[in-house]
């Protein structure tokens, strides 16, 4: 019993609450669910793949390990395209909120997903750091601080603090604050099953160093 109880230790992840400084972001190395080929797909699973599927644009592995339960893969595209298109956070904030959410999550999978996205929009790798060192990293806004705090709070408690939610109110809308919320929870079970299924980095993407093996 004491040497499983330390090897499961050794290999779990190491947080410092302090600092949120977080080691081995990918849980697995391989996947607890495999994701499907092409050929493997029961026409039910080809169909609840149809949204993600166009030409010469490959299915992710997130999808393809998802579509294991093809019911809950439609009902979960449907809700993540609400926030990813019907959002009304803008897309840099919606953003922020997804990079920190995963980075606390320990979400190596999520994480290096949506860097490509930011990066795509025109956001620089000294703000993709700032995220991970939090609100106190110089330079953000008063406005994006809030942000990243009420994903702390989030994940931290699953509550807001009165604080923090003065804080967001003062620089966003009702709904936004309410799409702050929805944004987190959505992110936080994205990542849940992304760690827990073993879902592997899509080909040609790299896990993030910094992520990989910090504390």
């Amino acid at each position: 019993m004491p040497n499983t109880l330390t090897r499961a230790v050794a290999s779990a992840a190491v947080f410092n609450s302090s600092s949120r400084v977080y080691k081995y972001s990918m849980h697995l190395n391989t996947p607890r669910i495999t994701a499907l080929t092409d050929a493997a797909l029961t026409p039910e699973q080809r169909q609840a793949l149809a949204p993600v599927t166009a030409p010469n644009r490959p299915v992710l592995n997130i999808f393809r390990t998802f579509a294991h339960a093809p019911e809950a893969l439609t009902r979960f595209l449907s809700w993540g395209n609400y926030i990813l298109r019907g959002n009304s956070l803008a897309p840099r904030e919606r953003e922020i909120v997804i990079l920190r959410t995963g980075y606390l999550c320990r979400s190596g999978y999520e994480w290096t997903q949506h860097v490509e996205i930011v990066r795509r929009g025109g956001m620089g790798d000294a703000e993709i750091a700032a995220i991970k060192t939090g609100a106190e990293a110089p330079g953000w806004s008063a406005a994006d601080a809030a942000l990243i705090r009420a994903c702390d709070d989030l994940h931290e408690r699953q509550f807001v603090s009165e604080p923090v939610w003065a804080a967001l109110k003062a620089h966003f809308s009702e709904r936004q604050c309410m799409d702050v919320v929805f944004t987190v929870g959505q992110y936080t079970q994205v990542s849940m099953m992304l760690n827990t299924f073993g879902v592997q980095l899509d080909e040609g993407q790299k896990l993030d160093p910094d992520l990989d093996a910090r504390g």
